[in-house]
């Protein structure tokens, strides 16, 4: 099996609120912002092939399915469906994908799975021949999301992933599109029933498997989100998801899971490590992936 890391389109969002309460004069250390105080976000998917005998994409990030207005109002940098774009170089295409795995439906993260926006063009659902995975309880929220977080959500998308008779909903550790290669864990913090994806890896040694690769989503958005009391303003719960990345870690560490990020804009994957203080950091970092074995 190998993996491959697909940029999709990148933002740039308000540095403040992607780093909570911690104060500006800290978090511009980590990402310089720009005049608007926004800072640059990618939007990272991995793909697995062959996983569990199929091609496996990991997200889709936010696509190009706004519409001018509000591609400028959440700072989506390219106008072009740029996901497409790095699944050509890697060697695929959309509807070579067997399996769309989504850690929860937030647009920054499945807006992928639609076309690109076009004038008087109703919203087209791509990657024809995918299963669609995501945890019942992600779906649920989606269906009927808070106040607080329903603008970050696609109403006509969960319309179409249901008329695909291709949605498969999660509610334990692994699905039957997977199997036994991919193992789910569960977070709360940021939205109710975050999937977070483990790749099997092939050290299995006591019974527990060690050596794989998880995607950490919105759980662990990038490099300075490992540290343990940073989270963002958008989490419905920081004090929940303090604990829940802390348990987290110390399992991944453990079990030496390399760990997969989303939204950093210049590292894919990164190892955990602990100092003699115990705060978390990474090394071994990578910037993208072509084609590695998951043992590399």
């Amino acid at each position: 099996m190998k993996l491959w890391s697909i940029l999709g389109n990148s933002q740039k969002l308000d540095g403040g609120a992607m780093f909570g309460n911690a104060p500006r004069a800290l978090w511009s250390r980590w990402s310089a912002p720009d005049e608007a105080n926004r800072i640059a976000l990618a939007c990272r998917a991995l793909l697995a092939s062959p996983l569990n005998g199929k091609t496996v994409l990991f997200e889709t990030g936010i696509g190009a399915f706004f519409d001018p207005k509000m591609r400028e109002r959440y700072g989506v940098v390219e106008e072009r469906h740029v996901l497409l774009e790095s699944l050509h170089s890697a060697g695929f295409e959309h509807d070579d994908v067997d399996v769309v795995v989504l850690s929860h439906l937030h647009f920054d993260h499945a807006g992928g799975l639609l076309a690109p926006w076009a004038e008087g063009r109703a919203p087209e659902l791509l990657f024809p021949n995918a299963t669609y995975v995501v945890s019942k309880e992600c779906w649920e929220r989606a269906n009927h999301p808070h106040a607080r977080d329903r603008a970050s959500f696609i109403p006509e998308l969960q319309v179409l992933l249901e008329k695909s008779g291709r949605l498969e909903l999660v509610e334990s550790t692994h699905t039957p599109a997977l199997g036994k290669s991919v193992r789910f864990h569960f977070s709360d913090g940021h939205t109710p029933g975050l999937m977070l994806s483990e790749i099997i890896g092939p050290d299995a040694s006591n019974g527990e498997s060690h050596g794989g690769v998880v995607f950490c989503a919105d759980l662990i958005p990038g490099r300075p989100w490992v540290h343990v009391p940073i989270t963002m303003g958008y989490d419905r719960n920081a004090e929940l998801l303090i604990d829940e990345k802390r348990e987290f870690l110390e399992d991944k560490l453990a079990r030496n899971v390399h760990l997969f990020f989303t939204h950093d804009p210049e590292c894919a994957l990164a190892q955990v490590v602990r100092d003699a203080t115990g705060r978390f950091g990474t090394t071994h970092e990578v910037a993208e992936l072509h084609a590695r074995a998951l043992a590399a």
